[in-house]
């Protein structure tokens, strides 16, 4: 095991977490503030570690049992992700394709590919890639990649990948394509709200909603 978090597991938080995963993954009933504490030193440490531990690391925690080990692999390849090299991304991949949910994707979509995106240009190909990939929760990543960039988001691109899966019928790829225009409308509304009207008839409610949720429209 990689950490041992049974004295800060709570058993009666066990149930309610499974459920609100749909009971997809096994809980041990830690809370997120306490897990954060409990790894606290494994993040610390992780921003000074080299890829190949950090990809280890994440690897051994996302063959544990629970849900919670997986989170502690997301958060130490967030905390180092400026460490990782292009020649990993195909290992993180691998995380993203297993036990595939929307909080390790949440997690490591923009906190560890868009930061190894943005550290090396070249992987931009990669994006291009994934876009279109049958999968949606790698799908998903090439969509909020970018979540972090703020007024540096490349915007061409962020449309570009929502208009190429417009007509795609998953929930997960509407919300996060309305959810990363949201994000981009903070540091340009106008071009947001363009792009929506522009393929008004392309888009789902659900993402044309989330787009503009914070818009008044």
């Amino acid at each position: 095991m990689v950490m041992d978090l049974d004295e800060i597991a709570d058993p009666e938080r066990r149930a309610p977490m499974e459920a609100y995963m749909r009971h997809q993954f096994e809980f041990l009933g830690v809370a997120t503030p306490d897990r954060r504490a409990a790894s606290k030193t494994a993040i610390r440490l992780a921003k000074k570690s080299n890829p190949s531990e950090l990809i280890e690391f994440a690897q051994l925690c996302w063959a544990q049992s629970e849900r919670e080990f997986q989170n502690i692999g997301a958060d130490i390849l967030r905390a180092g992700a400026k460490q990782l090299q292009p020649s990993d991304l195909p290992a993180v991949r691998a995380l993203i394709e297993t036990k595939s949910w929307w909080d390790t994707i949440d997690s490591l979509a923009p906190w560890t590919v868009g930061i190894m995106v943005r550290s090396h240009p070249g992987l931009v190909d990669e994006m291009d890639k994934w876009i279109a990939d049958p999968n949606i929760w790698v799908a998903r990543s090439a969509i909020l990649h970018q979540l972090s960039y703020k007024d540096d988001t490349d915007a061409e691109r962020l449309f570009r990948y929502v208009a190429s899966r417009a007509s795609d019928t998953e929930f997960f790829i509407r919300k996060a394509s309305g959810w990363a225009l949201r994000q981009y409308a903070r540091f340009d509304t106008e071009a947001v709200v363009d792009f929506v009207e522009a393929h008004d008839d392309q888009l789902s409610g659900l993402t044309k909603r989330e787009a503009l949720k914070h818009l008044n429209r």
